[in-house]
């Protein structure tokens, strides 16, 4: 779902995973904290007061923590967690992607179209994330990759998000490409584009790499 990425704090800071005991970076995993109600929270912000409880970003990971009382042990505390939680996170995530999508557009770091991607890979200030639509023709990611191959770029290509998303999130109709400057919006892209993909079954991503495909969800 990567492909040549960029830095992002999510990468830079590494948590224990309350269902595999493993440590990885943020990037790879969501935090969740318990409600004054005793429900199972996510907290993809990493802002909501409370022991934070960190969970690796796959379905394995999560279909664990649900069935073997893993929050309810790492909590110390009797706690509801709903039966769907991984796909109630990718839900949250997909609309997270669409929202700053939509805000980096306001902000003027967007451009859309193969021209208009092309164009901006030549500007002063390239993008650092560029979007190809999931359900679009699979060379129009080796076409940016290569773009960003001859050009010398660092960018991240994620191909995670359907047309109809792309769309709505930029407001214009049928967007297949999409590439974005840099700052806090690119990185929280490219930090919850990860965590879907691993939702998805995707491996982490490396340099290189793509940052994974999403057929179904828009």
């Amino acid at each position: 779902m990567l492909a040549a990425t960029t830095d992002n704090d999510g990468a830079g800071r590494e948590r224990r995973c309350i269902a595999t005991g493993k440590i990885l970076p943020e990037d790879q995993l969501v935090r969740f904290v318990v409600s004054p109600d005793g429900d199972v929270v996510p907290d993809l912000d990493a802002r909501l007061p409370g022991r934070g409880m960190w969970l690796s970003a796959t379905p394995a990971a999560f279909a664990k923590a649900v069935a073997k009382g893993d929050f309810a042990r790492s909590a110390k505390a009797k706690v509801t967690v709903a039966p769907d939680l991984a796909e109630h996170v990718a839900c949250l995530l997909v609309e997270r992607l669409k929202s700053d999508l939509g805000m980096a557009r306001r902000a003027g770091l967007v451009a859309t179209g193969f021209d208009g991607v092309m164009r901006a890979l030549d500007g002063k200030i390239p993008p650092v994330v560029v979007f190809h639509a999931a359900d679009a023709a699979e060379d129009g990611t080796r076409k940016l990759k290569s773009a960003l191959y001859s050009r010398g770029l660092q960018a991240t290509l994620i191909d995670i998000l359907s047309r109809d998303a792309l769309s709505l999130a930029l407001g214009r109709e049928n967007v297949v490409h999409a590439a974005v400057r840099g700052g806090t919006l690119a990185e929280r892209l490219i930090l919850n584009a990860t965590r879907l993909a691993g939702l998805k079954g995707n491996p982490p991503a490396s340099k290189g790499s793509l940052v994974g495909r999403d057929e179904s969800t828009s």
